[in-house]
């Protein structure tokens, strides 16, 4: 938050109405989904404190001031060098005492890859339902299993009120990843405040796409003003690593949409997927013990990996080369990238993928 007083008390009915408008997960009719949301985000602004205030005060922990005020390096520079929203979010600190801000359910059925979506009043439709209770996440999952779906439940580090929210102080910073690396920090801060710039109803893999592409790019961006040697190198092994997790990943998406779309029998189809899933994890363990050098950060996520999994990881990297694409054509400017996706943003939701997918061929830019 960028004024220093606390977030002043809010009306539980205002709250509700709020968090329906900022879309925090996905639409519900059941009141006791919406007053988990209200409960949840309430309790996380209650939590807030000023970071510069937390930077000023002796007892504030020398780790925790030092990453405080690299995010605030962080939000400024999101600001003067990528055109990114110059409001009260990353603004505040909020200590959850728990691993992440809420957990996230995702559902597919069996011989597919096409998400359950869940529809909320301004966000649109979209593939994921958040939960800050892990256990009333599981206990969503279960009905889903149930019903035939297969289910990922995973942890979210953060969430972004598409900046709705920044009268009551915005989105803070959070426990669940105020420690992570230098890139990795600069990466979360900037696409959530993406989010807040452009976000279009019912287009989920148009907006995290959008998102990514601006975190990546801004993240090359900060290192290569401000990142350290040691900052370089961290981030260098997890852009390879990264890489080659999402090659992995889209090899097996690309196998699977063929079974799926083959029309052969429902039992041909089950055996087809599970060599191509076998290969898959099958793929993940060369790479740990070989190039990955023993990392294990994956390990439960292909451990865990299904048509769920498969799904949500479309939505994030699909469209990706397309946007990095116009920032090419706009000759590396933020603002003119900014422009062109709001444009798009504008368009009937088949056109406006298409002309992402022609961006993506876009070369650089002319001397």
């Amino acid at each position: 938050m960028a004024a220093p007083e606390r977030p002043r008390p809010v009306r539980p009915a205002v709250a509700a109405l709020l968090l329906v408008l900022a879309a925090l997960g996905a639409g519900c009719s059941h009141l006791g989904y919406y007053g988990q949301a209200v409960a949840g985000h309430m309790d996380l602004l209650h939590r807030a404190q000023p970071v510069a205030g937390l930077i000023a005060d002796s007892a504030t922990p020398p780790a925790l001031r030092e990453r405080l005020a690299l995010a605030q390096r962080m939000r400024d520079f999101a600001v003067s060098a990528l055109a990114l929203p110059d409001n009260r979010s990353y603004r505040s600190f909020s200590d959850l005492q728990r691993p992440a801000a809420v957990w996230n359910v995702v559902a597919a059925p069996e011989l597919s890859l096409t998400l359950k979506t869940w529809c909320f009043p301004v966000a649109g439709c979209v593939g994921y339902r958040g939960y800050f209770d892990r256990r009333r996440a599981e206990a969503t999952a279960a009905r889903l299993r149930a019903a035939g779906y297969e289910v990922l439940v995973y942890p979210v580090p953060a969430y972004s009120t598409l900046g709705w929210l920044d009268w009551l102080g915005g989105d803070p910073l959070l426990s669940t990843f105020i420690g992570w690396p230098e890139g990795e920090l600069a990466r979360l801060i900037f696409h959530e405040l993406a989010h807040q710039l452009v976000y279009v109803r019912d287009d989920m893999t148009f907006n995290e796409s959008y998102a990514s592409a601006v975190d990546r790019l801004g993240v090359q961006r900060w290192l290569a003003a401000h990142g350290s040697p040691a900052a370089h190198e961290a981030h260098a092994r997890f852009e390879q690593r990264r890489a080659q997790f999402r090659a992995l990943v889209q090899a097996a998406r690309s196998e699977l949409e063929a079974v799926y779309a083959s029309g052969r029998p429902a039992a041909e189809q089950r055996a087809a997927k599970a060599e191509v899933y076998a290969r898959l994890r099958a793929g993940h363990r060369r790479l740990r013990d070989g190039e990955w050098g023993g990392f294990a950060g994956h390990d439960a996520w292909f451990a865990n990996a299904n048509n769920a999994a498969l799904g949500i990881f479309a939505a994030y990297d699909d469209l990706v080369p397309g946007f990095e694409g116009l920032y090419r054509r706009c000759g590396g400017d933020f603002v003119c990238l900014h422009d062109q996706a709001r444009q798009l943003a504008g368009l009937p939701k088949d056109e406006r993928h298409a002309r992402l997918r022609a961006a993506a061929q876009h070369g650089p830019p002319p001397p």
